[in-house]
């Protein structure tokens, strides 16, 4: 079935490559984006777009009115770990507080669903590797705490309003298709930092920590491709009731270790420097999607990391400057 709808955060890494999949199938599509750290050239020139922002009320509920959107995905949040323990308010108020503005627009034009862009920090140190949806969720910082506030606050929405919602939690996404790709300021995640260091942007990447419990003392991660998270999105618009699922490969790797596959992909010799720890980083997050698997029949299709690594690499050659120079 066609669906018409909006995706909120349409101009960001994720959001804007699930709008390019969404129109290829077929759907009608509406951007909502603030472009504070989204870019215009990302969007689709097939979609729909309005400039706002979820804190602005009155926005929402407006472009809610005129699109009347079936099904939305949302897209929009702040998402530095580092940053969120720096400044919680602005975590809590953009992606909680400003995010109820768009559960009370959707809930008016009687949106039947949203695929809501969650997070595996919502699980803080995991209990059990792999996370499966039974872990219990206790975030080590603001970030993952304002995304479970948001989870807890969609199933209420759908016990009194009749919302559903799927969260997506996802882990650590990555790499790009050939037009879209990763272009964050300042960018925080380790791929692109340490292709920015093969591209001759910068002198080395820097490892935040080298003496956590693992087997080489950095942090493990769990790395997913950027297409098979979005189609994870359009395999949840199918649903008619309400789902949490877990998004990641079930491999984890340690920083080291994706640097050293990215020497192999780029053929260069990237330099590290060792730092401290961030604060509010788990020392391991890898993730069961078992679940999203046998009810969605969800199945990565780059599953390799050095093909996600290759991916990213060949978008930021094209782009070295990200979307500043399209």
């Amino acid at each position: 079935m066609k669906e018409k709808v909006l995706v909120v955060g349409g101009a960001g890494y994720i959001g804007s490559v699930a709008v390019s999949m969404l129109l290829d199938a077929g759907h009608e599509v509406a951007v909502f984006d603030s472009l504070e750290r989204g870019h215009r050239e990302a969007v689709d020139d097939r979609a729909l777009f309005f400039q706002g922002d979820l804190g602005d009320r009155p926005r929402i509920f407006e472009v809610c009115r005129r699109f009347e959107p079936s099904v939305a995905m949302h897209f929009s949040a702040y998402a530095l770990v580092g940053e969120s323990m720096e400044h919680p308010s602005l975590y809590f108020r953009n992606n909680f507080c400003s995010g109820l503005h768009l559960l009370d627009a959707l809930v008016e034009v009687r949106t039947r669903l949203l695929v809501f862009s969650s997070t595996c920090a919502t699980f803080g140190v995991p209990t059990e590797i792999p996370i499966t949806e039974s872990c219990p969720q206790a975030p080590t910082n603001p970030y993952g705490e304002s995304k479970l506030m948001f989870e807890k606050a969609l199933r209420w929405y759908d016990e009194i309003h009749g919302l559903k919602s799927v969260a997506l939690r996802y882990f650590n996404a990555a790499g790009a298709t050939e037009r879209l790709g990763e272009d964050h300021d300042p960018e925080t995640h380790l791929i692109p930092n340490v292709l920015r260091v093969a591209l001759g942007k910068s002198p080395h990447v820097p490892v935040f920590g080298t003496d956590y419990p693992t087997p080489d003392g950095t942090c493990i991660r769990d790395y997913i491709h950027i297409v098979d998270l979005c189609e994870a999105h359009l395999l949840a618009m199918n649903l008619e009731r309400s789902e949490r699922y877990n998004l990641g490969n079930g491999e984890g790797y340690s920083v080291l270790q994706v640097i050293e596959a990215a020497r192999e992909v780029t053929g260069h010799p990237i330099p590290v420097k060792k730092e401290r720890r961030r604060p509010g980083d788990p020392p391991c997050l890898v993730g069961s999607s078992e679940k999203i698997r046998r009810e969605l029949g969800w199945r990565p299709r780059h599953p390799e990391l050095k093909e996600i690594i290759q991916s990213a690499w060949d978008w930021h050659r094209r782009h070295p400057d990200g979307y500043r120079r399209l």
